[in-house]
């Protein structure tokens, strides 16, 4: 007797909101979440006695607003404030460049007046394209079928919409938007700018959660794939939710429980149960449990890596030979080394000392391309990067809720590091030495940052996978190449959120359009699984 009509493996941010939204369309849902929290690796946590953070995810811009506003999830508690500044970008040399709303043309002029100059018209090319792009990922890619032309026609369908939208770009933009699927982030960025500071700036989120370099090809997309998002209606805005990511999936799980869904938190997914009937394919008709509880539903859906999913959850005799061979490829490992610290005062930094906008904004240590080049070529050899790339954000001095009177909190989002480290050498065991390291560069560049620190939460690519099923630390559940985005996301035949078989389907970010704290994959899963059982 089927129980649910849907189970929800894995409580993270795109399951609540896939989950929220099939139970408002009137069906009968579980969501099963292994950690003792929902929110997946969007979640708050106290770290240090008085201090608390966002543990893996630290920002917020890709949360779709559509998935805002469907879940109510300001009235839920969900409130999402702007940086002051964007980006804060000191130099080694004691120059700094400063970005953010009215003040980015004057700050990138302090390099060069013709990179000023050209920033508008670089601006304007991203928009237009991201635009496009927007409204692509709140709906299903065209996918590849082989079920003869009456499956073949909506596909046909919607790649004629797709067309239509890409058609509006002039030929410049569908010039620029084939480059930036191929090309790397410098080469596309050496053609506006000259000065290191600006490109240094935009590159960096090429490299964000990519183990590459801002040389190697597809890393354009990653660029763009950042500037998707708004906050508060402000395209390309970055903001922090008050009380930390968690806050967005506490809300979202207050949304979820509202609209008739159970959650089960303590309750893992040890297996996918596939049943066949006579030699066609089997049919996922439900879980069991790490209890060894049998669960029974019309839909499973999986919000995990695809890799995980087809992998671990399911045996390999229930999976088609051509799954496999995908997952055996799918590249996945991003090269993050994710901490929190608390702080008994602000940094100070020796290019721009004392308190300001700039200890808002995203803090980028890594002054140039080739820097960051370098970091990816050291830990390719070494295993980590000994002139690593940081980002530090300071959360705290937007939320007060985070820290003690007078302290703070910094995010600090480190690359590169290599997701499985060289000869067997375990992460464990080095995880203290390369956060000693990266406490070491801001302290490089803030004298006295580590002094300050009074606690530190680390999280090295394998505490992010055993944490939170980030395989290889992947933050995005899968690399954001040209072979595995928009229709190839998972693989080609599965990009409509249908699994590879019969009641299996995949809501997390290693379907379109990809990864970041977007809802997008769930928001869009949830419409097909909605359409299916009905």
């Amino acid at each position: 007797m089927t129980n649910y009509d849907a189970i929800l493996i894995g409580g993270g941010h795109n399951g609540l909101v896939c989950a929220t939204y099939l139970a408002k369309a009137g069906l009968k849902v579980l969501v099963l979440e292994q950690r003792q929290v929902v929110g997946g690796a969007a979640v708050t946590e106290e770290f240090h006695p008085g201090f608390r953070n966002s543990v893996a995810a630290y920002t917020v811009s890709l949360l779709q607003p559509t998935v805002v506003r469907d879940l109510e999830l300001d009235k839920y508690g969900l409130r999402v404030v702007l940086r002051r500044a964007n980006n804060f970008l000191p130099r080694p040399d004691g120059s700094y460049l400063l970005t953010g709303a009215g003040r980015t043309r004057e700050e990138v002029a302090k390099f060069s007046r013709k990179d000023a100059d050209a920033l508008p018209e670089y601006e304007r090319r991203l928009d237009a394209i991201a635009d496009v792009l927007r409204a692509l990922a709140l709906e299903p890619p065209p996918n590849v079928t082989d079920g003869g032309w009456l499956k073949a026609l909506p596909e046909l369908a919607r790649a004629g919409r797709l067309g239509k939208r890409l058609g509006a770009l002039d030929a410049t933009l569908r010039n620029d938007l084939l480059d930036l699927f191929t090309i790397s982030a410098a080469e596309y960025l050496d053609r506006f700018f000259e000065s290191e500071p600006i490109k240094a700036v935009l590159g960096f989120d090429g490299v964000v959660g990519n183990y590459a370099s801002p040389y190697t090809p597809g890393s354009a997309y990653v660029l763009l794939h950042h500037v998707f998002g708004e906050v508060n209606g402000v395209k390309g805005a970055w903001g922090h939710a008050i009380g930390g990511m968690g806050a967005i999936t506490q809300a979202m799980a207050r949304a979820a429980t509202a609209a008739g869904v159970e959650i089960r938190t303590g309750c893992g997914v040890r297996e996918v149960v596939v049943e066949r009937n006579g030699s066609g394919p089997g049919r996922a008709v439900g879980v069991v449990t790490g209890d060894s509880d049998t669960l029974r539903a019309r839909a499973i859906v999986a919000n995990v890596n695809p890799k995980l999913l087809y992998e671990r959850l399911l045996a390999p005799a229930a999976v088609p030979a051509p799954t496999r061979e995908r997952m055996a490829n799918w590249r996945c490992g991003s090269g993050t080394f994710r901490m929190n610290v608390a702080l008994s005062t602000l940094p100070s930094f020796s290019c721009l000392p004392g308190e300001g906008d700039h200890l808002t904004a995203g803090i980028i240590l890594a002054p140039s391309l080739d820097y960051m080049d370098r970091a990816y070529l050291d830990a390719r050899a070494h295993g980590w990067s000994r002139e690593p790339i940081v980002e530090m954000l300071i959360p705290s001095t937007l939320d007060d809720s985070l820290a003690p009177p007078g302290s703070h909190v910094a995010s600090l989002f480190c690359q590169h590091v290599a997701p499985v480290l060289p000869n067997g050498a375990s992460w464990d065991a080095h995880r203290e030495e390369v956060a000693d390291l990266m406490v070491d560069t801001v302290d490089r560049y803030a004298p006295g940052f580590k002094a300050s620190v009074l606690g530190r939460q680390i999280k090295s690519p394998f505490d992010l996978e055993r944490d939170f099923g980030l395989i290889g630390g992947d933050i995005f559940h899968g690399a954001l190449s040209l072979n595995q985005l928009f229709s190839a996301r998972p693989m080609l035949g599965q990009a409509n959120y249908r699994g590879a078989l019969p009641g299996l389907y995949l809501c997390g970010a290693g379907t379109h359009p990809g990864g970041g704290v977007t809802g997008a994959p769930g928001h869009n899963a949830a419409k097909v699984i909605a359409r299916d059982l009905r």
